[in-house]
């Protein structure tokens, strides 16, 4: 039988009188740390889908350094076929970027959207939350349910709450199947306007103060807006009904 004996802790002399001190096995700092990489290799590669770092850590020890493992794990497959990247604040691996044109004819073909439903997602991308309002005044035309529907039906657009106006319309924003396809960490890692340009996808001459909108995360709630099933905060009405004619009064 052997004992393996944790770095740090004390162990009594009698614990291990009896057995061969050959057999008595040290456990490193650094191979706990190689164990824990190997953990999260694991679970990563079984899982369907990317895994936060919380999730990561409730099958280590507690105390395990989750983002430095990541970090060194990230670093162990960076040359490889396959590397661990950070989608929406999760990791997962994905096929290197460079030879990603072999898996081109395995790939799943996504539902090929519309001219209008491409602008109605761009819209919503960079100026999320956003009513359908919001969306017609910078589209300049009027955005069809179907629209949205389809959007929502692909998984990349979600209703985030209702804006706290008469009304209370509904706010658009994406979701986190919409930064893993596009391989966005975050929100804010959508291309700026050098990007944009560098790509031909806008204009090179734009106005001189032309701005791309930085969109809010699901984390930031602006003060106009309410959750979904939020009750809207409305004062109650006291009514006062006349007297009765003719009647006395109390």
């Amino acid at each position: 039988m052997t004992a393996m004996v944790e770095p740090g802790k004390l162990v009594e002399p009698e614990a291990v009188e009896n057995e061969d001190p050959a057999q008595v096995v040290a456990l490193h700092p650094r191979a706990d740390r190689a164990h824990q990489r190997r953990v999260i290799e694991a679970l990563l590669f079984a899982a369907s889908e990317p895994l936060s770092e919380a999730q990561l850590g409730e099958c280590l020890a507690e105390g395990a350094d989750v983002p430095l493992l990541l970090s060194e794990l990230a670093e162990d497959y960076q040359a490889r076929g396959v590397v661990l990247q950070q989608v929406a604040g999760k990791w997962t691996f994905r096929t290197a970027d460079d030879l990603s044109f072999l898996l081109r004819r395995e790939a799943v073909e996504q539902k090929r959207l519309s001219r209008a439903a491409l602008e109605t997602l761009a819209i919503i991308a960079y100026h999320q939350p956003v009513t359908r309002a919001e969306i017609e005044e910078v589209r300049g035309v009027s955005v069809s349910k179907g629209t949205l529907d389809a959007l929502m039906e692909m998984g990349w657009v979600k209703m985030r709450g209702r804006r706290r106006v008469p009304g209370r319309p509904v706010t658009y924003g994406t979701t986190e199947e919409f930064m893993s396809h596009f391989g966005l960490n975050d929100i804010k890692d959508l291309p700026g306007a050098r990007e944009l340009k560098g790509a031909g996808l806008l204009d090179a001459n734009v106005p001189a103060d032309f701005e791309i909108p930085v969109p809010m995360s699901d984390d930031e709630v602006p003060d106009d807006e309410d959750g979904l099933d939020d009750e809207p905060d409305e004062p109650t009405l006291d009514m006062y009904l006349p007297a009765e004619i003719g009647s006395e009064p109390h």
